[in-house]
C-alpha cells in the first residue's frame, strides 16, 4: 500500500504531498489543473520512462517520492534488503529524480539502484490502468496473464510445473543439437588429442625429470673435474697407506686422539674432549668412504650418458613448447586431455542415451502442458461469465466477453495456449478481438470488469485507474463507481476521474487546485472533508459549486454512495 507520495516540480505541481490511506481514493480538479500529473508521478516512482519535458519550466529537475507499506508484500521487502534499503519496519521509501537535460536517478530506500529496480519491485506492488494500459490489454501476453490471475494458485502451481519440464526439455535438446550438430567438430578434436596424448605418452616423461636431467647432464659435462676434485678431497682426509710420507686429515686425527688417551685418565674433565675427537675421527672416515664410493660411480658411469641425456631433454623441452610452459602442465593437460577423449569418444552412445532422454522430457512437457490448458480452458468459460455480468452493471446489458483459448502454438515458456479476449457488444453479433469490438470507453469498463473479477483470487496491493470512467455518466457512472468501491474492500484504489458518481464513493478525496498569475500555473494538492468536499461534488456534477440545488444534490449523493457502501 502507498502511504503518500510528495512531488516537486513535475509539470505545473510545483510542490505537493498526497496522503492516501486504504480503501479508495479519488484525485480531482478541474482540466488542466494537472491531475495526470499524479499517475504521472506514480508512474516514475515505478520505473517508467522518464520525460525531461515532464521537468516544471524554469527547474531544474522533477523529484518524486512514495513511501509505501510492505506488510502483505514479505517478497518485495526481501528484495528491498538485498537492494542495500534502509527500511522502517516493513516502509520502503521509494525516489525518483528526473532532471531537465534528461538525466535519471532511483533511490530505493535511500541507496542509489537502477531504474530496473523499480519496475521490479513495482510488479508485485501496483497495477497502473490508463490510456496505454488499454492499448497493452489488447496484447496477447497481457490477456493471458489476465486469464492466468484469475485462475488462481491451482494454474500458478500447474504453470511452475510445466516450465520446469519445458526447461529441462529445451536443456537436453540443446545438449543434443550440440552433439549432432557439432560431431565433425568433436571428431576433429578427438583425433588432435590422440596425436598429442601419442606425442606425450611417447615420451612418457616423469614429474620434474627437466630438471633432473638438467642437472645430470652438468654432472655428466664435468665427469674429470669432479674425478680431480674428488681425489684431491679424498687424499686430504685419508691418504693412500702405499704413501708413507703422506699426511692426511685422519692420520692426523688418530694421533692426537691417542695422545689425548693417554692423559685422559689423569683429568677427568678431557673425557668430553677426548670422545668429541673420537666422534671426528669417524665422521672423517665415513667422508672418505662416502668420496670413494661417488668416485667409483663416476667410473662405473650409472645411469644414461650425456648424449643420451640431452636427447632425452629435448624430447622433453619439445612438449614443453608445444603443451605448456612447464612439464607439470604438460602432465596435467595430459590427464584432462586422457579424460576429455573417454567423453569425446562416448559420444555415439552420449547421443542415444540423450535422444532416449529428450523424447522422455518432450512428453512429459506436452503431458503438463495439456493439464495447463486443461486450466485455462475451464477458468475461461468462467472468467467469461463473471465479466459479462460485471458489464451488464456497467451501462453495457448486451455485451458478453469470451475468452478463448486455442491450445495449437508451439511449446513456449508459457505453455501451448493462444489467449484471446473478445467482445460481442450485441446478441447474435460476432466476436471481436478488444482492439476492434470496443471503444476507449467500453475497453475502460473491461478492463474495471477484468480486475473486479480477478481481484477475487489475485488481489493487488495498489490499483491505480485513469479515468476509467471517461465517456460515462448518469447510473453507469454510479455502477462503475459501486465497483471501485468493492476492489476497494481488498486492495488501495486510487482513482483520477472528473465524475462526482464515483468520486462520492472515496473515502479519500484529494483536490487538485490550479492557481495562475497570468504567466505561471501554478497547481497544489488539497485534501477535502466536510462542506469543502460537497462544494467539489457540487462543482463536478453541475460546475455551480454555491448552487443550492447542486449541494443538495451533492449531499444526498454522498448519502446515498455511503449507504451502498456500508451494505
Amino acid at each position: 500500500m502507498i502511504i503518500d507520495i510528495t512531488i516537486s516540480d513535475l509539470g505545473v505541481i510545483s510542490q505537493a504531498t498526497l496522503p492516501l490511506g486504504p480503501g479508495l481514493t479519488v484525485v480531482t480538479g478541474e482540466t488542466g489543473a494537472g491531475k495526470t500529473m499524479v499517475v504521472t508521478a506514480l508512474g516514475l516512482l515505478l520505473g517508467a520512462r522518464a520525460d525531461s519535458a515532464r521537468v516544471r519550466s524554469g527547474s531544474q529537475a522533477s523529484w518524486v517520492e512514495g513511501r509505501f507499506s510492505l506488510g502483505a508484500s514479505p517478497e518485495v521487502l526481501a528484495r528491498a534488503v538485498d537492494l542495500g534499503a534502509a527500511m522502517d519496519d516493513d516502509e520502503l521509501v521509494l525516489s525518483r529524480e528526473v532532471q531537465a537535460e534528461g538525466r535519471s536517478r532511483a533511490l530505493v530506500g535511500g541507496r542509489s539502484a537502477p531504474v530496473s529496480a523499480l519496475s521490479e519491485l513495482a510488479e508485485e506492488l501496483v497495477v497502473i490502468h490508463g490510456q496505454s494500459d488499454q492499448i497493452r490489454l489488447k496484447s496477447e501476453a497481457a490477456q493471458r496473464d489476465a486469464l492466468d490471475r484469475f485462475a488462481g494458485e491451482g494454474l500458478k502451481v500447474a504453470l511452475a510445473s510445466y516450465q520446469e519440464a519445458f526447461t529441462r526439455y529445451k536443456d537436453l535438446a540443446h545438449r543434443l543439437d550440440e552433439l549432432t550438430t557439432k560431431a565433425e567438430q568433436r571428431r576433429s578434436e578427438a583425433e588432435e588429442l590422440r596425436i598429442a596424448l601419442a606425442d606425450i605418452e611417447a615420451v612418457s616423461p616423469e614429474p620434474g625429470e627437466d630438471e633432473v636431467l638438467k642437472e645430470s647432464i652438468t654432472k655428466l659435462s664435468n665427469t674429470e673435474e669432479l674425478r680431480t676434485g674428488i681425489a684431491q678431497a679424498k687424499a686430504a682426509l685419508s691418504a693412500d697407506e702405499s704413501s708413507m710420507d703422506a699426511v692426511d686429515a685422519s692420520g692426523l686425527l688418530e694421533s692426537a686422539l691417542r695422545a689425548l688417551e693417554r692423559v685422559a685418565s689423569f683429568d677427568s674433565s678431557l673425557e668430553g674432549l677426548r670422545t668429541q675427537l673420537a666422534d671426528a675421527t669417524y665422521q672423517v672416515q665415513e667422508v672418505s668412504q662416502a668420496l670413494s664410493g661417488y668416485a667409483a660411480s663416476l667410473d662405473t658411469g650409472s645411469g644414461l650418458s650425456l648424449e643420451d641425456s640431452h636427447e632425452r631433454l629435448a624430447a622433453i623441452t619439445g612438449l614443453i613448447r608445444k603443451f605448456g610452459p612447464t612439464l607439470a602442465e604438460v602432465l596435467t593437460y595430459s590427464e584432462e586431455g586422457s579424460r576429455r577423449l573417454l567423453e569425446l569418444d562416448r559420444d555415439e552412445s552420449t547421443v542415444d542415451e540423450l535422444a532416449r532422454e529428450v523424447d522422455s522430457a518432450l512428453s512429459t512437457t506436452r503431458e503438463r502442458a495439456a493439464e495447463l490448458s486443461a486450466l485455462r480452458q475451464a477458468a475461461a468459460a468462467d472468467l467469461g461469465d463473471k465479466v459479462t455480468a460485471e458489464l451488464s452493471a456497467l451501462a453495457m446489458p448486451t455485451a458478453t466477453l469470451h475468452v478463448r483459448v486455442e491450445s495449437d502454438q508451439p511449446l513456449s515458456s508459457h505453455g501451448v495456449d493462444h489467449v484471446t479476449v473478445l467482445l460481442s457488444a450485441h446478441p447474435g453479433s460476432d466476436p471481436l478481438p478488444l482492439g476492434k469490438g470496443a471503444s476507449g470507453g467500453e475497453l475502460s469498463r473491461v478492463m474495471l470488469a477484468l480486475e473486479v473479477v480477478i481481484a477475487g483470487s489475485d488481489p493487488v496491493p495498489t490499483f491505480v485507474f485513469d479515468e476509467v470512467d471517461a465517456g460515462v455518466g448518469g447510473a453507469s457512472a454510479l455502477e462503475i463507481g459501486r465497483r471501485l468501491d468493492r476492489l476497494a474492500q481488498t486492495s488501495q484504489v486510487i482513482v483520477v476521474t472528473h465524475l462526482a458518481q464515483v468520486a462520492a464513493y472515496a473515502n479519500n478525496h484529494l483536490l487538485v487546485v490550479k492557481d495562475t498569475d497570468g504567466q505561471v500555473t501554478t497547481s497544489s494538492v488539497a485534501v477535502l472533508e466536510g462542506e469543502e468536499r460537497v462544494r467539489e461534488l457540487a462543482r463536478m456534477l453541475g460546475g455551480m459549486e454555491d448552487s443550492h440545488t447542486a449541494l443538495s444534490h451533492a449531499r444526498e449523493l454522498l448519502e446515498q454512495t455511503h449507504s451502498v457502501s456500508r451494505r
